[in-house]
């Protein structure tokens, strides 16, 4: 890796001289001068050389223009994948830091609704689009991938639970497998990082609940701070997750733990599922973002090796999109043996969530409603 760097940075140079050096210039590089150890400090020795035979100052020019070649293609394709333009979501992307930030900032509120997943699915598809074109790996325009929320005190609080009454009570099993096909497709590109070279977490600060909770699942890493709450409530209204929470618990902890869990209906601190071996990072309350800052600038220079062995986890234990699909349609399959009396609950608990959003509900009682 060493050796490819550096000789990737006398490409970038190289191909900016002019042709009556290029003689010279072999000479140079020829393996008499340049063994594959040294070659890793090939720019000092270059402007050395260059330095001895009167061209250094052409020498740094040609390194300038290079690097800015390099800036100009990672700014050219952040702004392929930023540029679109989203209602639900902010991107903001740090070329320098090799950070992808994505805040969810839901028009409306922060559940996983229509059109919040409409934009997560345009930004997967522009990541993958943007990273396939790179004319090489040297200029992506990041490494890291972070979601987050724009939302004060919630990361996520799961389905669309009106649009779930009304389907269930009007019999639409199409629209519920519709839903769900949808949010698993998307859970899905979580899963394998865009299919690109990057490793991806999920930054939770508040509440992440049901499918959000889920949503955290399907990246690399969970980022929490101390005190944010996630569960799985769904057992409240006599139904179970079917958005990715059996498939990515099994794989984080064993079978009789990740069915706890998900039939208790408790919500967990990031602390306890910190312990569960669920949350990977755990920050101090306020501090989550600079948590995740400090991660990647802690481990950056190894991403290679991250990287590679997030895709051999997902090799050997792999959550494939056929499952994924075949566990939302028991959902949709069993939603719709909900009684009057569960939709009753689920309704209450909708009514929570938005009085919760009105400023008017306290904290923590966010699912007494439904019990």
């Amino acid at each position: 890796m060493r050796i490819l760097f550096a000789a990737r940075h006398v490409a970038a140079t190289f191909s900016f001289w002019p042709s009556s050096c290029v003689p010279r210039l072999i000479e140079l590089l020829s393996v008499r001068h340049y063994s594959a150890r040294r070659l890793f400090d090939f720019p000092r020795q270059m402007e050395k050389k260059m330095t001895s035979l009167g061209m250094k100052d052409e020498f740094a020019a040609r390194v300038r223009v290079a690097s800015a070649s390099g800036s100009l293609l990672k700014a050219q394709a952040a702004q392929a994948i930023s540029g679109i333009g989203y209602d639900n979501l902010r991107l903001e992307i740090d070329t320098l830091n090799a950070t992808c930030w994505c805040f969810m900032q839901p028009v409306d509120k922060p559940s996983y609704t229509h059109e919040l997943m409409h934009d997560i699915s345009r930004m997967q598809t522009a990541i993958t689009r943007t990273f396939a074109e790179l004319p090489e790996p040297a200029v992506a325009p990041f490494s890291w991938f972070v979601m987050a929320s724009a939302v004060p005190g919630i990361y996520n609080l799961g389905g669309d639970l009106g649009h779930f009454a009304q389907r269930i009570r009007s019999g639409d099993l199409d629209a519920m497998r519709r839903y769900g096909h949808v949010a698993v497709k998307a859970i899905h590109r979580n899963a394998v990082a865009f299919d690109s070279p990057i490793v991806t977490m999920a930054l939770v600060q508040g509440d992440a609940l049901g499918g959000g909770f889920e949503h955290a699942l399907s990246f690399d890493l969970i980022v929490a701070e101390r005190s944010a709450k996630m569960g799985l409530p769904e057992i409240l209204f006599n139904m179970f997750p079917g958005m990715g929470a059996y498939s990515f618990l099994s794989r984080r902890m064993d079978r009789k733990s990740a069915e706890a869990l998900i039939l208790s209906g408790r919500v967990h601190t990031a602390e306890e599922l910190h312990e569960m071996g669920v949350v990977d990072v755990l920050a101090e309350d306020g501090q989550g973002q600079q948590a995740a800052v400090e991660y990647i600038s802690r481990h950056n220079r190894k991403h290679n090796a991250h990287h590679a062995v997030y895709r051999a986890r997902r090799r050997v234990n792999p959550v494939t999109l056929d499952e994924l699909i075949d566990v939302v349609d028991i959902w949709a399959e069993a939603a719709l043996n909900l009684t009057e009396a569960d939709l009753r609950k689920m309704d209450r608990l909708c009514a929570a969530q938005n009085r919760r959003l009105a400023g008017l509900q306290s904290e923590v009682p966010i699912l007494v409603a439904a019990e």
